[in-house]
């Protein structure tokens, strides 16, 4: 393990396709309906040929390419074929508008752009004028790109690798001389921040900090060789950076890529993953689904299910607290394995994990207490970009369904005077481009500063209180975290998103997104007419399922932290409207500047508020609504 610390990310591809070659799968894509597998030569010479043909196009040691793409192995055939010839990659997320790609391709003066499809190129070609950088464009797959043939800026990835095996032959030594020119510590790719509380920052990540966070993982989880992972986040997300160029290459597992993002779930039934870190919302999603489908069940069978989950949740508490199991529990919670929670499991793609994750963002201890209920080992884990991706994770013997659990080998945490959590690391990363001030800030005595307040419990376990800035003190004084509450809620099948308001203030209130899809079947079971999201979100027995959802948490939490009144809000928050980040994320601040008039409603006498609002479509054209949403006192 050592020795492949020692290298870069394509030195370490280049390794493993020696030790593994052509007998051992790197990557598995379905196509078409067929699952198409490359060995750990093919994906070496792949990334050759890439490489070559980036030298073709004139691509220079330390210049940025741009890679927009999906979760394809030509995500992986780029990246690694960038970093091969000493260039830097940066991950773009393929749902950004025009205008946000153009603003971070500028940013790093990216010589060449590597897109998915003819959607990514006609958002390049609208500003084409804004990028005087780009050199050439590739686009990997040509479907509808036949009436672009003539514009001499775009190219197509067959062709780039077509050229990429002319350059090998003209110069047959110069792909290995450069790929032996790298070292550890040069910059393997940049990656932009979350950017929840502000403009997004780009942290610049070296091949020594992938590897160094790859080795914790493959040591503490003890990975090996041929285990599957399935890509399902964004490239552009630091957990698929973190596995994919990390994890899989050092621990030599299986990269598994889905044919589309409508067939994930089937496509990863099949799979059947022993490894899996999600975002906390695939978890929460799918928590609802078996849910809502077990509510729509029949007598039997929902009985059944409540007594299993029921079973579950006492056989968790007790292994939770190291206590032992009767014989008689232990028997029936044997009976409902083999009746519910097996069948349940291979019925979501669950069955072969050992271990699951979820990151990302604060989960619902319920979320994580109703997978293990029903027999799925699902943890939580924490990290961020800055880090190298997760460095904290709950042992299978200790976990707690509060805490993140323990660091990784090789990584050192500690908390600050003010409970600011420290951590220390080789995965930890260098800095921000062109942002000193940024990046002297994100330091404190050679220790990264996570910017998340937290304390550590008498087991050693992390336990996360919240973002620092995000802390809310009411105006008695009180402080508490809002992720604390907005997780319990996000647990309701009903609720899909919801920010809790508070600072400064008398009391809290709440602003829902309620779930379209397992709201909209609630209403159809009982004849309940709608026709848009805003108008099934003002219904008045909508408004009373939310409160009752509502309610039920308030009954778990202390009586300065109950939510006293909320409105529905009448459309989805949306990242092209910047009220999410493209990973998810509220963004806070700039969410309550937008609805500030609804929020302060809550805290006066009104019962009902007009909005006259603009919504931003697809197309970008620019629409007004106007609605009235109903403020709601519990």
């Amino acid at each position: 393990m050592t020795a492949i610390t020692e290298k870069t990310l394509p030195q370490v591809l280049a390794l493993q396709g020696e030790r593994l070659g052509s007998g051992a799968i790197a990557i598995r894509e379905k196509a078409l309906g067929i699952w198409q597998t490359y060995s750990w030569t093919d994906y070496f010479q792949y990334m050759r040929k890439v490489g070559a043909g980036l030298l073709a196009l004139g691509l220079r040691r330390g210049e940025c390419v741009g890679i927009i793409a999906n979760n394809h192995p030509e995500w992986l055939f780029t990246e690694l074929g960038v970093q091969s010839v000493g260039a830097v990659s940066l991950n773009l997320f393929t749902s950004s508008v025009g205008e946000e790609l153009c603003l971070a391709l500028n940013r790093v003066q990216a010589a060449c752009v590597v897109v998915q499809d003819q959607e990514q190129v006609d958002k390049l070609l609208e500003s084409r004028h804004k990028l005087p950088h780009i050199r050439r464009v590739v686009y990997i797959d040509p479907t509808c790109m036949r009436t672009y043939a003539d514009d001499p800026w775009l190219l197509s990835f067959q062709e780039l690798v077509r050229m990429g095996e002319a350059f090998d032959r003209e110069y047959p030594d110069r792909f290995a001389a450069e790929l032996r020119r790298g070292s550890r510590d040069d910059c393997a790719l940049m990656i932009l921040t979350s950017g929840t509380t502000g403009m997004p920052k780009l942290a610049i990540l070296s091949h020594r900090n992938l590897t160094a966070i790859a080795a914790g993982w493959v040591e503490a989880m003890k990975i090996m060789p041929g285990e599957n992972w399935i890509s399902m986040s964004p490239p552009a997300w630091i957990v698929d950076q973190m596995w994919g160029v990390g994890v899989a290459l050092v621990g030599g597992m299986t990269m598994n890529f889905p044919e589309t993002q409508e067939t994930v779930l089937e496509d990863f039934r099949e799979i059947g993953p022993s490894l899996l870190i999600s975002a906390s919302r695939f978890w929460e999603d799918l928590a609802s689904r078996i849910r809502v489908k077990m509510s729509d069940a029949g007598l039997v069978k929902r009985k059944c299910f409540d007594l299993a989950e029921k079973i579950g949740k006492m056989i968790a508490a007790r292994a939770s607290r190291n206590n032992g199991v009767p014989l008689v529990l232990n028997m029936l919670h044997g009976l409902a394995a083999w009746t519910v929670y097996r069948p349940l499991l291979d019925r979501t793609g669950c069955a072969n994990l050992r271990s699951a994750f979820t990151g990302g963002h604060p989960i619902s201890p319920d979320v994580i207490g109703f997978f293990r209920a029903i027999g799925l080992n699902l943890k939580q884990c924490y990290g961020l970009t800055e880090a190298g991706g997760i460095f904290q994770i709950q042992p299978d013997d200790q976990v707690k369904l509060e805490t993140v659990g323990k660091p990784i080998p090789g990584v050192q945490v500690r908390l600050s005077e003010d409970q600011e959590v420290l951590v220390r690391s080789e995965a930890v990363f260098s800095g921000y481009y062109q942002d000193f001030k940024a990046t002297e800030a994100a330091f404190q005595e050679g220790w990264l500063r996570t910017g998340d307040a937290g304390y550590i419990d008498k087991d050693g376990h992390l336990l996360i209180i919240g973002r620092k800035d995000e802390i809310i003190r009411n105006k008695s004084g009180d402080a508490f975290s809002p992720d604390f509450i907005e997780t319990r809620l996000k647990f309701s099948p009903y609720i899909k998103e919801a920010v809790v308001f508070g600072e400064g203030r008398p009391y809290i209130t709440l602003m829902v997104n309620i779930d379209f899809g397992n709201v909209g079947v609630w209403a159809e079971e009982r004849m309940i007419p709608y026709t848009t999201y805003m108008d099934l979100s003002q219904q008045p027995a909508v408004i009373d399922l939310i409160s009752g959802e509502i309610q039920r948490v308030n009954e778990q939490l202390p009586d300065v932290m109950k939510i006293r009144k909320f409105f529905l809000l009448y459309k989805l928050l949306d990242a092209d409207d910047e009220e999410l980040t493209r990973t998810g994320k509220v963004r806070r601040r700039f969410v309550y500047g937008l609805y500030l008039k609804l929020i302060e409603s809550m805290y006066r006498d009104q019962a009902e508020v007009d909005v006259k609002a603009k919504v931003q479509y697809r197309d970008g054209q620019i629409g007004k609504m106007e609605t009235r949403v109903k403020i709601i006192s519990l």
